[in-house]
Parts: C-alpha cells; sequence; structure tokens
C-alpha cells in the first residue's frame, strides 16, 4: 500500500459486435490510506488555488446537469442528498445506477456537486445537479451477466437527456468505433464530453479512449505544484489539464472514509465542474462558446509559445475563475467547434439545458485527437517567475506544469494549434 491510489487499468468488454467483446482497461479507482470525513475539505488544496469561494459569489452551476456515466452514484452521502437526479443503469446488472460497487462514480459525484455536508467533499460546482448513468467494470463483469453495449448506450442516453456537460472518468486503450460514434453524438446534440487523458504514462503512454475521439475532451492531471503528474498520459490529444493528485476520494464502496487519491479520473471531473460553472453564468451560450472560453482563460505561463497545445497540459489548466471574475477568454462563433474547428452542436443543435423536468429521485436511499501535426513539438523553456495570478497557482507552475528533463534543464513540450 502507497502514500497515494492510483487508478486501477482493469479490463472491461468492447463493442465491436455482440458477440465480439474485447477487454479494456477502465479507470476506476482503488483505495488508499484512509482519511476521516471530516478530513475532507481540508484535502481539497485546489478549492483556495482556484480562489472557489470568490467564484462562488457569482456562479455555483446552478441550472446546470452533468451526466455522469461511472460505476453509479448513491444519493445518500450527506454531501450529495439532493444532488442527484433520476438516471438509468445502462450495465443491466443487480440493482440500479445508484448502487455504486466501487465507490468511484459517487467520489466523481462529490467532487462535481458535492455540497459539503456532514464533512464532505465540496464539489466545485455546488449548485449544479448530476445524472448517473451505471457501466460496468471487470468486477462486476465477472459476478454478473451485463449488457455488453452499456457505455455507448449510456453516451447515447447522457446525450438526449437535459444533460449539457457528460463526464467520463474511465477509458481504455482500445478503439471502438460504436463508442466514437456515440461520442460524435453527443457533441453534435450540444454537449461537452469531458473523458480522463489516463494514467498510464509510465506504463506505455498509449492514446486513452473516449478521451482520445476527436469529439471528447481529453484531460490531464496536476498536482499542487502545477505540474502534470508522472502518472498522467501525454500526447497529442490531450485538452486540458486540472488539478488529479492529492484529491480525497472514497477509499471503497463502503462510502464511510475519504483516502488520498490521484488520477484523471479526478480531474476530468474537475474539469466538468469547471464548465459548469461558466455555463450557469452564461447560460444561452453554446457548448463550443463554453469550451472556447475554457481554452483561452486556461492556466499557461508567460513562456507559452502563442498559437501551440501543449502534449501534457492541452490547452492548460483549468482556471473558470479567470473567466468567471476577470472576463477573461471571448466565447466566439456559437456553431465551430474548437476541438475540429468544425461546424457541430452550435445554435442550430441541441444545447441542452436545465433538466428542469428531473428532479432528485425520491426512490432513491436517503477526454481529443486531432488530425497529425506535421509541424512536430518545439520544446519551450519553461518560466523562473514566481508571480501567482487569481488561480491561485504560482505562474511558473502554470506554464510549466508539464516538465520533462532534456539535457539537464526543465522543458514544457508543446505542439501547434490543431484544426481539422
Amino acid at each position: 500500500m502507497t502514500a497515494r491510489t492510483i487508478e486501477a487499468r482493469s479490463a472491461r468488454r468492447g463493442f465491436g459486435t455482440a458477440a465480439a467483446l474485447v477487454a479494456l482497461t477502465a479507470g476506476f479507482v482503488g483505495a488508499a490510506p484512509a482519511a476521516h470525513a471530516a478530513d475532507a475539505q481540508s484535502m481539497q488544496w485546489y478549492l483556495d488555488a482556484m480562489n472557489a469561494e470568490e467564484i462562488w459569489k457569482t456562479s455555483t452551476g446552478k441550472g446546470i446537469t452533468v451526466a455522469v456515466i461511472d460505476s453509479g452514484v448513491d444519493p445518500s452521502t450527506p454531501s450529495l442528498k439532493g444532488q442527484v437526479l433520476k438516471g438509468w443503469d445502462a450495465a443491466e446488472a443487480e440493482g440500479d445506477e445508484t448502487d455504486d460497487r466501487t465507490g468511484h462514480g459517487t467520489t466523481m459525484a462529490e467532487l462535481i456537486v458535492g455540497t459539503g455536508a456532514g464533512g464532505g467533499v465540496k464539489g466545485l460546482a455546488p449548485g449544479a445537479k448530476v445524472i448517473p448513468y451505471r457501466v460496468s467494470d471487470t468486477e462486476l463483469q465477472n459476478k454478473e451477466k451485463v449488457n455488453a453495449f452499456d457505455q455507448q448506450e449510456a453516451i447515447r442516453a447522457a446525450a438526449d437527456s437535459d444533460a449539457r456537460i457528460i463526464n467520463m472518468s474511465f477509458g481504455s486503450d482500445f478503439y471502438i468505433s460504436p463508442i466514437r460514434e456515440a461520442v460524435k453524438y453527443a457533441q453534435e446534440k450540444g454537449k461537452l464530453v469531458f473523458a480522463s487523458a489516463g494514467n498510464a504514462a509510465t506504463d506505455g503512454n498509449k492514446k486513452h479512449y473516449p478521451a482520445a475521439y476527436p469529439e471528447a475532451i481529453a484531460v490531464a492531471a496536476t498536482g499542487k505544484d502545477g505540474k502534470v503528474g508522472d502518472f498522467s498520459n501525454n500526447g497529442d490529444y490531450v485538452d486540458l489539464a486540472a488539478p488529479g493528485a492529492n484529491i480525497p476520494g472514497y477509499c471503497d464502496k463502503s462510502l464511510t472514509r475519504y483516502c488520498d487519491q490521484r488520477g484523471t479520473s479526478h480531474a476530468t471531473a474537475i474539469a466538468s465542474a469547471s464548465a459548469a460553472l461558466i455555463w450557469s453564468k452564461n447560460p444561452d451560450w453554446t457548448a463550443n462558446q463554453v469550451l472556447r472560453v475554457m481554452f483561452e482563460s486556461a492556466g499557461r505561463g508567460e513562456d507559452w509559445k502563442e498559437g501551440t497545445v501543449s502534449n501534457y497540459l492541452g490547452h492548460g489548466i483549468v482556471r473558470p475563475g479567470a473567466h468567471i471574475n476577470r472576463g477573461v477568454g471571448a466565447p466566439g462563433d456559437p456553431d465551430i467547434s474548437p476541438l475540429t474547428n468544425t461546424k457541430v452542436g452550435g445554435k442550430g443543435g441541441t444545447a441542452g439545458g436545465d433538466a428542469s423536468s428531473a428532479t432528485p429521485d425520491p426512490s432513491a436511499p436517503a477526454s481529443s485527437q486531432a488530425p497529425e501535426d506535421k509541424s512536430g513539438d518545439d520544446a519551450v523553456v519553461a518560466g523562473s517567475s514566481t508571480e501567482s495570478d487569481d488561480s491561485g497557482l504560482p505562474v511558473w507552475a502554470i506554464g510549466a506544469a508539464a516538465v520533462v528533463v532534456l539535457a539537464g534543464g526543465a522543458f514544457a513540450v508543446v505542439r501547434k494549434r490543431r484544426s481539422a
């Protein structure tokens, strides 16, 4: 047992055809040493770093719903009471979408919308709501017969729901066409689809799906120092980074203890919550406009070369406060995706909205790949300033968040801006 927990990479089923099942790697979290529930908020260093209290004076995510496709979400934890809407069990296993057998999905939901009640985790967007969609992992598949098409069906169901944002804190090394088409469908419906970039940077660093699909927003994980974690996958598909190390999460399915965890799963949830804050402040914007502002307001150092995107940070570290409190970032064309530079999911699409027809379930217990860049990568020397901006993260840390050692020096590797 180490001092931290890293998301376990467990196999799950693939969905080429009903008969042909492919082993996938799912990013559902394992356990780490326990911390008492009362200590959970003291572990949430990133809330201070992002000046969350100032953000919440303007936006808490109210009116925005986030679909959480994961291991299930238990709505009975103190921090989630009243925050979870009726969802769907795509896994078709025993129980329903409120039966979380690992604690992973419940952790993601709390990171997004938790109220902090009872000393639990305080979500970055506590005014938002979540809709849970349960999908299976290897443990569940080994115990019960499950729906082999649960991922693609859950994504499509979420795309057809009132949720504006879809959070997918899981993934695998395998490209599955029906899942890619489901993600594309969600984008066409005007949704923002966030997915974890993966936790295997030191174990092959293969592209991680669904994050690497062009229509998904791939999220890498950073630590307290603003640097990308050594576990966080990197590559030309990474779009954004968010805090993802030393984050409190449930140790196991008992949901009684929080542990010190790390993973791109956690970073993805925080990125989804950041989008909810911005969208809540600007409810008439399309998904394209929200994402463009997230890209333009992301934290980058003074040495970041104009017009480039980092293989480690993407467009930078999420900073919802930079837009909400200081107006950084322009929404731009509502119909053009900043991911692919194509017309999709704008005013002509269904942007979704507040889940006004959905209410807390009364029966419940009390990541983007782009075309290959032919120009190659440039190595940029990391900044050394110790000044801070309103994100609370040192400028030098933001700018040098993804660090590799080259010729004895620290460099941030960046790539040219991508287009479709």
